[in-house]
C-alpha cells in the first residue's frame, strides 16, 4: 500500500492512517482510492474488532486535494471532477457508517470538509484539544458530501447543522464538545494512549452486539418505530446465537467476568 495511507492491524485493532501530512492529508485520487479500499478490506475482516481512523501531522484531513480539482477544472475533466463523489467519497462513508464493528475517528489536528464527514460518520471522535472542525464545503460554493447530509443533523441538530454548513469556520475542541460533535476531548499530549484505551476497551468487547446495536440505531433513523422493532428481533437473534452471548451468560451465573472473543 502507498505511504499515503497506512494500514495496521494489532489485537483486533485496525488502524487506517492518512499519511500525506506536508498536505493536511487532502485527498487526491490515489489517496482516496487507497482509503476506500482500505475501509472496505478492515470492514470485511472478521479478525478487525474495530477500527480508527487518523492522520499524521497537524491534521486529522481537510478533505478533497483542492490543488487536484483546480487542475481538474482547468481541464474541464467534468468525468475525474463529479465521479470521485460516488466511486470514493460515498463508498467511504457508507463502509464508516455501516460496518459491523465499532469505529473511531482519532481527530488529531483539523478535520475539514470530507475530513469532517468522515469524522462524523464514526461512533466516536476523540479529538486533540489543538483540533477542530470545519465545514468548508459552502466556503468553495460546493454543496456537502461524505454524508455529513445524513451525521451531522443527527449529531447536533438540523438547524445548527445548517448554520455550520451555510457560515464554515473552525469549531475549536472545546465548542465541538459542547455541540456533541466530539465524544471526548483530551490534551495532545495525551492524545494517542487516550485513542489507545478506547480502542483496546472496544477490541476486548462483544464484537458482534457492537456491530448489531451501531446497525440498529443507524436503521431506525430512518424507518418506522414497527420497521425498527422488526431490525431489532433480528438482530437479537443474531447476537443470542453467537459464542460471546453463550459465555457472557454462563459468567453472570457463575459470578464471573465475561471474556469476549468476537464470535
Amino acid at each position: 500500500m502507498s505511504d499515503s495511507v497506512t494500514y495496521a492491524l494489532t489485537d483486533g485493532v485496525a488502524t487506517i492512517t492518512l499519511n500525506r501530512p506536508d498536505a493536511m492529508n487532502a485527498l487526491d485520487t490515489p489517496t482516496k482510492v487507497l482509503l476506500r479500499d482500505a475501509v472496505l478490506a478492515a470492514a470485511e475482516d472478521d479478525s478487525v474488532r474495530v477500527v480508527v481512523l487518523t492522520g499524521t501531522g497537524r491534521a486529522f484531513c481537510v478533505g478533497q486535494d483542492l490543488k487536484e480539482h483546480i487542475g481538474l477544472l482547468e481541464a474541464n475533466d467534468t468525468d475525474a471532477l463529479w465521479s470521485t463523489v460516488p466511486d470514493h467519497f460515498a463508498p467511504i462513508a457508507l463502509a464508516l457508517a455501516e460496518m459491523p464493528k465499532p469505529v473511531i475517528a482519532a481527530v488529531n489536528g483539523v478535520a475539514a470538509g470530507a475530513g469532517a464527514s468522515m469524522a462524523f460518520a464514526c461512533d466516536f471522535r476523540v479529538v486533540a484539544d489543538t483540533a477542530g472542525f470545519n465545514l468548508a464545503f459552502t466556503g468553495i460554493a460546493l454543496s456537502c458530501d461524505t454524508g455529513i447530509s445524513w451525521t451531522l443533523p443527527r449529531l447536533i441538530g438540523q438547524a445548527k447543522a445548517l448554520e455550520l454548513l451555510y457560515f464554515p469556520r473552525t469549531v475549536p475542541a472545546d465548542e465541538a464538545l459542547a455541540l456533541g460533535l466530539a465524544t471526548s476531548v483530551v490534551p495532545a499530549a495525551e492524545f494517542s494512549s487516550a485513542v489507545d484505551e478506547l480502542a483496546a476497551k472496544l477490541a476486548a468487547g462483544p464484537t458482534v452486539a457492537y456491530g448489531a446495536v451501531r446497525q440498529s440505531v443507524g436503521y431506525s433513523a430512518t424507518h418506522t418505530l414497527a420497521e425498527a422493532l422488526v431490525f431489532e428481533a433480528g438482530k437479537m437473534q443474531l447476537t443470542g446465537d453467537t459464542e460471546d452471548h453463550r459465555n457472557a451468560v454462563a459468567s453472570f451465573v457463575a459470578k464471573q467476568k465475561p471474556t469476549f472473543n468476537g464470535r
